[in-house]
């Protein structure tokens, strides 16, 4: 299977296009619409040229995406790592979380296809050298990262989902527990469900970023306890 890291960007003599320019564009109308919304028709059209004239620059959608994700992994500077793993591996979650809630449609495609390009192998590098002051031993800090970034995509995902219900819903979060104060309040009242009502009248109410936190220093104790 060719591979587009393996080969040389197109340059044509007339200069109307770049792959840059292509991927840029291709991630504007991502982030906009999301991945269903994407095409090279698309594309095309958002650059004022024919279709044909795209593939000289990108042989498919596939390549298309394989080149968004990592243009996207690219956008902060590589880590530099201290030498405390428990600090840097926080930070290497923090950046994948900051980079996946910029781009919703990213954790979409880290669950379906590998990134091996450039941007997204020196990330991978900088927390592997982040996890090499847990342990020397890859394999376990291979599985540490896994763990990590696992971690970080499910609680994404429950964000971004947030987000996708106020999109189309059209009510901000205030407004939709306005909506169900009446029942939850019945539900309370009824005596029926003793836990889920302690949560709702005495828990702290915690907004994402808490959330995360208090999951990401869970998740990095237990590694450290696992030895």
């Amino acid at each position: 299977m060719s591979l587009v890291w393996n080969r040389e960007p197109y340059s044509p003599k007339r200069q109307a296009m770049s792959v840059e320019r292509v991927v840029r564009t291709a991630i504007g109308i991502a982030d906009a619409e999301g991945l269903d919304a994407l095409s090279m028709r698309r594309v095309a059209a958002e650059l004022k040229s024919g279709t044909t004239s795209l593939y000289r620059y990108v042989a498919n959608r596939d390549e298309l995406l394989d080149l968004m994700a990592d243009a996207v992994w690219g956008e902060d500077p590589p880590q530099e790592v201290s030498g405390d793993w428990r600090a840097d591996l926080a930070e290497v979650a923090r950046r994948q979380r900051s980079t996946l809630l910029r781009h919703g449609w990213l954790g979409a495609l880290m669950t379906s296809r590998p990134s091996l390009g450039p941007n997204s192998l020196r990330r991978f590098d900088a927390a592997l050298r982040a996890a090499g002051a847990l342990t020397p031993d890859i394999t376990r800090a291979s599985a540490v990262m896994a763990l990590i970034s696992d971690y970080v995509l499910g609680a994404v995902a429950r964000e971004l989902a947030e987000q996708e219900a106020s999109r189309r819903t059209g009510m901000t979060e205030q407004e939709w527990r306005a909506s169900i104060a009446p029942y939850i309040r019945e539900v309370v009242a009824s005596g029926d469900y003793p836990e889920f009502a302690r949560s709702v009248v005495e828990a702290d109410d915690l907004d994402f970023t808490d959330q995360f936190e208090f999951g990401l220093r869970c998740l990095l104790r237990g590694v450290e306890e696992t030895g």
